[in-house]
């Protein structure tokens, strides 16, 4: 006589989980939760563990709010390898570049910095343009161009588009020298002349440049280059 089995059922392990791809699609983000958020960003779980459980013991251990982890301390804490370790710091990095600055304000050439320092330590040139309102709080920092900074490449129509079309009140611009010497070349100087001739007739000034590396900066306002609108006076 065959032996009696029961089977256990239970809801969690038996019903289809909606697909987080699926729902992120009809319903957007913020119908997601945080959890099902990073096990879309992870995309699969490591071995004995699924993405979704996965994803929940990350968010209980880590504090992503207080502040970005390093590599090594989110594959000690989770478990993970490395590659799901580094996709989930560059996501929490490329949001706090997109997002967490927007709305500061930029009183001085020191603000200004901290918006495009971490671009300090790529190896060719970025050009980069921050658009302001009336208030000199950012509405978006953009890369306007990388490689060899010459004002052939720098046309103020480049520039100016994304101020136009964010209905920015001021702009400022920031480029990196990857040799890490701060001197403003001729071109620097040219191309500076033209933004701020060019904001005057936008109606949307040209309130600094900086030329920065990792650990300092110059700011043209500062060295006399750019002689009105600048932002070491508070709006």
């Amino acid at each position: 006589m065959a032996a009696n089995h029961t089977y256990r059922l239970t809801i969690k392990e038996n019903l289809p989980q909606p697909d987080i791809r699926e729902r992120l699609r009809e319903a957007g983000s913020p119908a997601v939760s945080d959890h099902e958020l990073l096990a879309a960003i992870l995309g699969t779980g490591i071995r004995g563990k699924d993405v979704r459980s996965l994803a929940s013991e990350i968010l209980a251990v880590n504090n992503f709010s207080a502040a970005i982890p390093s590599v090594k301390d989110l594959i000690k804490t989770s478990g993970l390898g490395h590659a799901g370790a580094c996709r989930i710091i560059a996501a929490l990095e490329l949001g706090r570049r997109f997002y967490g600055t927007r709305g500061r304000r930029v009183l001085n050439p020191q603000d200004a910095w901290q918006l495009v320092r971490h671009h300090a330590d790529c190896r060719r040139e970025h050009f980069i343009g921050c658009t302001l309102n009336g208030a000199h709080d950012l509405i978006a920092v953009r890369v306007i161009t990388t490689g060899l900074i010459n004002k052939t490449i720098i046309h103020p129509r480049e520039v100016f588009a994304d101020a136009v079309a964010d209905r920015a009140c001021a702009i400022l611009v920031a480029h990196n020298h990857p040799s890490g010497r701060l001197e403003a070349s001729v071109e620097d100087l040219e191309i500076t002349n033209r933004l701020q001739e060019a904001g005057e007739l936008l109606g949307i000034p040209l309130l600094d440049h900086l030329i920065f590396s990792e650990h300092n900066f110059v700011s043209l306002v500062e060295a006399g280059v750019i002689k009105r609108g600048g932002i070491c006076n508070s709006p």
